[in-house]
């Protein structure tokens, strides 16, 4: 440790550390543009001088180590001076443009200019212009005349997110930030660049001119989309979601967001919600009152119970929705005497767990990694923070490996790769295991050759000390689930991995521990959707877009119930029951990690529409069924969780646990497992206009015509 004096008080820190540091371990401010704690330092904009005795000239704080004894002065008349005379340099092309500044509120120059900044300019010369640019349909670049080349966007790309496409050309004062040859800006994470600049020179597309930020209600909620539970402040005016902003928490999403995290609120707003309840009646659909329609519903399923048996009703959840609502709708068919219910809506098979399949590790430990070995993910859109922390250790000197069945641009650097259909994964895993038993002088678990690319996955498994394999969505969705976690297994146990599920939606862990499963004769979700129920009921769900397979048709005298926040399934239900989506309903889910996050509604629901905890609660009463007498969404979590000490486990004598008894199959599967692309994950973000215009959605939407809606080719 190091010990120095900063306006009079005495700091220690580390070795190598900045002034900077130093002065936020004191809590002392230090003014700033480029510098930010997740960044390498650049100590491009100077705002930052300080006064260091002995030292000839005020001193960056950001890029000037500390040395034992060293004495800082941050609000010297020396130092005060530098700041004033780099605040007006700062200002000279700057173009005063505040009253429609997007970033006006809440502008670190703005915000500095009042402290450092004379009330008139003494240069009197032309101002530069900055045309504008056009890079893509999240992110403005209207105005990079307010640039001040603090440069945190390009740093931003080039470090964290991988790709490095924004940069400076020029010098001087035809300096500026470009995309260099005229492209877009289409990284998953690139909404960040926004949060970054200081000045109003990025700014969101999708809000522009939408309000002013003194105009905002700020709420905290959880995203609904993928398995990160990514925490989110939400801005509302008017009882209306403006803008998504990230609420900082470095045990899960650091201070970054996705884009689908950032910009999916637009659909919240669209034209698809769904506002009222809708009856089908001779084929044409009819607007009726809550009453009518539950009764419609009870009495349907009541006729359904009495024709076919309880055996004949279901339900398809969506993992995507709260814990709450997910045990309510177990809780329904369970007490009208079926065991049909599933959330596993892209699985090909569908194996009884023996635990809580969840990571296998704390999502923070993902930036530790030493070794990693990923199996059927493009872990980059599929989960895009965890990519951010993968990304991180590889840049600390992490190896990782990849067995998919295409070879995906991970914008970081990849150690070994075995590239191979999807149909193959089972066998080149156990190509792995073959080269550990080998290596290790141990029996391996199966028969199986060891090709140079098994070779070279199994020493860097072998080396290293924190190592981790994970198992993305298409091996949690493939024919041979069980075989490429019991292989996972085995070579974790000789290896000192850990083994998990990347899991796909916000809520996988979640529906697990709701019992969101079927039960002992139950249905599974593969033969639901196949046909022969005469009731389903589908929760979130829309089977063209979230299941491996469209739904088979109901049969005559059948019912089809969705309750959805949007018009959807209209070709296949009997009755639409809007419900409210994550901003305008109270909720929990349960990320990846095993992390419990509950949130509450920051705006009122849309319309007639009603949290779904709600209408299950009422269908239950209506439908005379016993434990259904909850009064809040507080209530249903206690009923999950049981009576038990917080602390414990989630649901008394659930285990979080990947562990596995299946033999191991090597016989090739039959067709590729269904992942959906990055957005076209949830009902939320197939309906937000900008994130469908990215560059990775249209390359979804130009597939060949034999892929199914919704998911990757």
């Amino acid at each position: 440790m190091v010990e120095i004096e900063l306006d009079g008080k005495k700091v220690e820190v580390a070795e190598g550390s900045m002034v900077m540091h130093a002065a936020e371990k004191a809590g002392t401010y230090i003014p700033h543009f480029c510098y930010h704690k997740k960044l390498s330092i650049a100590a491009n904009c100077r705002m930052c001088l300080v006064d260091v005795e002995k030292a000839p000239k005020p001193l960056p704080a950001c890029a000037t180590p500390v040395t034992n004894g060293m004495i800082v002065r941050t609000h010297s008349d020396k130092a005060v001076k530098a700041q004033q005379s780099v605040m007006e340099f700062l200002l000279i092309n700057h173009p005063l443009d505040c009253p429609i500044c997007d970033q006006g509120g809440e502008c670190q120059l703005q915000d500095l200019a009042v402290g450092y900044g004379a009330s008139a300019s003494r240069y009197q010369e032309e101002k530069r212009v900055v045309f504008h640019k056009d890079v893509g349909p999240l992110i403005s670049m209207e105005e990079m005349s307010r640039c001040i080349h603090c440069t945190r966007c390009v740093r931003f790309g080039q470090e964290v997110a991988g790709v490095m496409e924004l940069g400076m050309i020029h010098r001087g004062e035809h300096s500026e930030i470009t995309t260099v040859v005229g492209d877009t800006v289409d990284s998953e994470v690139s909404g960040n660049m926004i949060d970054l600049c200081p000045v109003g020179a990025l700014t969101s597309k999708p809000f522009r001119y939408s309000a002013r930020t003194w105009e905002l209600s700020r709420r905290k909620s959880i995203s609904p989309h993928d398995s990160t539970g990514a925490n989110l402040i939400v801005q509302v005016k008017n009882n209306q979601v403006l803008r998504v902003l990230p609420l900082e928490n470095d045990g899960v999403n650091e201070c970054w967001l996705a884009d689908r995290d950032r910009f999916s609120y637009e659909a919240l707003n669209g034209p698809e919600r769904l506002t009222a309840p809708m009856i089908k009646q001779g084929g044409q659909w009819i607007t009726v009152d809550w009453q009518t329609a539950l009764d419609y519903v009870a009495k349907g399923l009541q006729g359904v119970k009495a024709d076919h048996g309880a055996a004949s009703i279901g339900a398809l959840v969506s993992p995507h929705s709260s814990v709450e609502e997910l045990y309510l709708a177990g809780a329904l068919v369970r007490a009208l005497g079926s065991a049909n219910i599933d959330h596993r809506l892209r699985h090909a098979e569908f194996a009884a767990p023996q635990g809580v399949r969840w990571l296998g590790t704390s999502i923070a430990s993902l930036s530790e990694l030493q070794r990693a070995l990923v199996v059927g993910s493009n872990l980059r859109k599929e989960h895009p923070l965890f990519a951010l922390r993968v990304r991180a250790a590889t840049r600390k000197g992490a190896q990782v490996s990849v067995i998919h069945d295409a070879d995906d641009d991970w914008a970081m650097t990849i150690a070994h790769k075995a590239i191979v259909p999807a149909a193959s994964w089972a066998q080149a895993l156990a190509g792995v295991a073959a080269a550990v038993a080998a290596e290790k002088g141990v029996a391996a678990p199966v028969s199986a050759q060891a090709d140079a690319a098994a070779v070279a996955i199994a020493k860097s498994l072998l080396s290293g000390e924190r190592k981790s394999i994970l198992l993305g969505n298409a091996a949690a969705h493939h024919a041979k689930a069980s075989s490429l976690l019991a292989l996972a297994n085995w070579i974790a146990s000789q290896t000192g991995a850990t083994v998990g599920y990347l899991t796909e939606a916000a809520n996988t862990v979640g529906a697990q521990l709701a019992g969101a499963l079927p039960g002992a004769g139950g249905l599974n979700a593969g033969q639901m959707l196949a046909g022969g129920l005469k009731a389903l009921i589908l929760l979130n769900t829309e089977p063209a877009f979230d299941a491996a397979r469209p739904a088979a048709p109901i049969g005559q005298g059948g019912m089809v119930v969705t309750l959805s926040p949007f018009k959807c399934n209209t070709d296949i239900s009997d009755v639409l029951l809007p419900i409210a989506p994550f901003t305008e309903t109270p909720g929990t889910f349960v990320n990846a990690e095993g992390r419990v996050q509950s949130f509450h509604a920051v705006v009122k629901p849309l319309g007639e529409a009603r949290p779904a905890w709600k209408v299950l609660r009422v269908l239950g009463n209506t439908l005379g069924l016993p434990g259904f007498e909850f009064a809040s969404s507080q209530e249903v979590l206690v009923a999950v969780r049981g009576a038990q000490d917080a602390n414990k486990d989630f649901v008394q004598g659930a285990v979080l646990s990947n562990a596995t008894s299946a033999a191991i199959d090597l016989a090739p599967a039959a067709g590729r497992p269904v992942s959906a692309a990055i957005y076209q994950l949830d009902g939320i973000v197939r309906r937000a206009p900008s994130l469908q215009s990215t560059a990775d959605a249209r390359a979804v939407a130009s597939t060949p015509a034999q892929v199914a809606p919704g998911v990757t080719a």
